[in-house]
């Protein structure tokens, strides 16, 4: 396997790393709603942070934009919208189908529908399979999938040990949203497809191979802010229990620490695609579809490796953490099944 290709994974480890960790310091915002912590949290993500970060790295940050055409920057942007109505219907699957059920059935769709129907799109899927590289890419998806499946299973374990009940639980709603959050949380990948000429313009005007990825985060993300900023500034407006004046009324010392805890993880969730733009960069550009699966799998290993951390199994027996154990190997040999694939 080639230092590239390893380096490529690494870094996809890295930002499913700050995937998995990104809530954690919201966790400690208080007496907010939950609509004025994500609409703060993206603000910094989706738009600050893609801004400035693109406004150094590029010569001219004007020009660079007016370059391309709408041919190019509208699908790119509505693929970014598709990806962040995933996000909203992320947040519905738990609700209905539980966090264990929610994250495995909604992330093992998105991890085949963004990782395969990439090649699909591009006419590139007869050649994929007619190669033994390709061969092992697909059984490394196949085999990543079933890693995310054991690591469901132990959280269903975990939460049936520790008693957890989903009140409002209602598997047709909840599958049919999983479905739906799988579909549209992929437009991540999709998005990063359609803007291969934004990179390529990037590294024309002497952008480094490693950042070339992320001026088009300005306008992918730009999609899926409309769409999150849209949602959570609607229900502010209209549900009576909810105001953005009441959240902003507590004393002064909670309103800048629950600002900060917001950011930080605003922060820390973009830091996910910067390092995912690493990730992309040191991947072949034949299995470039392959970055989508090697995020979505770590994020489940990341994710349980969290939890282990910061014992949330605690109390849990030996069973669903010898269960979680054994998922988070079977995703690390999918990743390695990849790796060598794309060597080949």
């Amino acid at each position: 396997m080639g230092s590239s290709i390893i380096l490529g994974i690494f870094w996809h480890f890295v930002g499913a790393a700050s995937a998995a960790c990104f809530y954690a310091p919201m966790k400690k915002v208080k007496n907010w709603s939950w609509e004025t912590m994500w609409s703060i949290a993206g603000i910094f993500s989706w738009i600050i942070l893609p801004w400035a970060i693109s406004y150094c790295l590029l010569p001219d940050f004007w020009s660079y934009y007016a370059s391309f055409s709408s041919s190019i920057l509208i699908p790119v942007f509505l693929f970014g919208a598709m990806w962040g109505i995933g996000n909203i219907g992320y947040g519905l699957t738990m609700r209905y189908l539980g966090m264990s059920m929610g994250i495995g059935i909604a992330i093992g769709i998105t991890l085949i529908i963004g990782t395969l129907m990439t090649p699909i799109i591009q006419g590139r899927f007869g050649e994929l399979i007619s190669t033994t590289g390709g061969k092992m890419t697909i059984v490394g998806v196949l085999v990543a999938v079933m890693g995310v499946a054991v690591v469901t299973y132990a959280g269903l374990l975990k939460e049936r040990a520790i008693g957890v009940k989903v009140e409002d639980f209602n598997l047709k709603k909840g599958l049919l949203l999983a479905v739906m959050c799988g579909v549209f949380s992929a437009g991540m990948s999709f998005a990063m497809s359609f803007a291969v000429p934004m990179h390529v313009e990037a590294a024309n005007i002497g952008v480094d191979s490693l950042y070339v990825a992320l001026p088009s985060y300005v306008v992918i993300m730009g999609g899926g802010a409309v769409i999150n900023l849209g949602f959570c500034i609607s229900r502010l407006c209209v549900k009576k229990d909810l105001s953005f004046k009441k959240d902003m009324s507590v004393g002064k010392t909670l309103l800048i620490s629950n600002a900060l805890f917001a950011i930080l993880g605003g922060a820390m969730w973009y830091f996910q695609f910067f390092f995912y733009a690493w990730g992309h960069a040191n991947i072949p550009s034949e299995y470039d579809f392959m970055s989508w699966m090697l995020h979505m799998s770590f994020y489940v290993l990341c994710g349980g490796i969290v939890g282990l951390v910061l014992k949330e199994w605690t109390g849990t027996g030996r069973k669903p953490v010898r269960v979680l154990c054994i998922g988070c190997l079977i995703i690390i040999v999918a990743a390695n099944i990849v790796g060598l694939g794309m060597a080949n």
